[in-house]
């Protein structure tokens, strides 16, 4: 099987692929560029044991990655650990399938790539904009035939939360959840916070939807990742997809399109 990671900068996700492509299990831990390949392993082991599998499953090792002092370690896990070189998206031998139609095609995250190949496989034929909830917030437009068109980053939802509670000396910790009322007038601190985070937040993803499909001018598909989509999309109808592994099942298809499921 293969071992897909996508390692972000919030979160280092993990998941089993199937020779199908499938997705048999998932784990994701906190990015931590000191972290070892060794604690890496004994944590994959013990939760690899506790689903019925063993490191020995593992025949394959595909990292794609925001992070590159943290990549060392990744690819020490995967050849010490699991016995295979570890192919990193972006680098040979591994080749995109996709055009990457921007002026610094070199410089693009691996996982907004990544997510353009999943989206491709999910809505053929048709353009698509991803909006990806991470520690940045992304759009990125991917057109019917699954080309790299470009996008914008924003910035992420908790760390709006971390920077408004760190800036302002009177404004609470809070978490991000959809406030009680669809009200935008708030009676209270919390409340308030609460509204300006997330109906300030849908008001920014209705307003770049509108612009993008505008300036797109053709038939879009909106397919929204990242463990946020489905709080937005709770009091509001703005994609037309929610797919939390969009990534995961990205990594896995460039795997098979490059060496067919193994």
């Amino acid at each position: 099987m293969l071992l897909a990671v996508d390692n972000g900068n919030t979160n280092v996700k993990f998941a089993l692929v199937d020779d199908a492509g499938a997705i048999v299990q998932r784990w994701a831990i906190a990015t931590d560029m000191r972290r070892t390949a060794d604690e890496y392993a004994v944590w994959l082991d013990q939760l690899l044991r506790m689903e019925g599998h063993a490191r020995a499953d593992v025949t394959a090792v595909v990292i794609a990655t925001v992070v590159p002092r943290a990549l060392h370690n990744l690819q020490v896990l995967s050849q010490k650990y699991f016995g295979v070189e570890a192919l990193i998206a972006g680098r040979s031998p591994l080749e995109w399938g996709i055009a990457l139609k921007v002026d610094e095609p070199k410089a693009l995250g691996a996982d907004r790539a990544v997510n353009a190949i999943a989206a491709q496989a999910l809505a053929p034929d048709v353009d698509k904009i991803v909006i990806s909830f991470g520690t940045a917030t992304t759009f990125d437009h991917i057109g019917a035939d699954g080309a790299y068109l470009g996008g914008s980053i924003a910035t992420g939802v908790s760390l709006s939360l971390d920077a408004l509670y760190e800036a302002a000396a009177m404004l609470p910790r809070i978490a991000i959840e959809p406030p009680p009322t669809a009200s935008v007038i708030g009676r209270d601190t919390v409340g308030q916070m609460q509204i300006g985070i997330y109906w300030g937040y849908v008001s920014m993803i209705e307003g770049m939807l509108r612009r993008m499909k505008a300036e797109i001018a053709r038939p879009v598909k909106v397919i929204a990742t990242g463990g946020l989509a489905p709080l937005f999309q709770q009091h509001a109808d703005l994609f037309d997809r929610v797919e939390p592994d969009l990534t995961l099942r990205g990594i896995a298809r460039l795997y098979s399109s490059n060496f067919g499921s193994k």
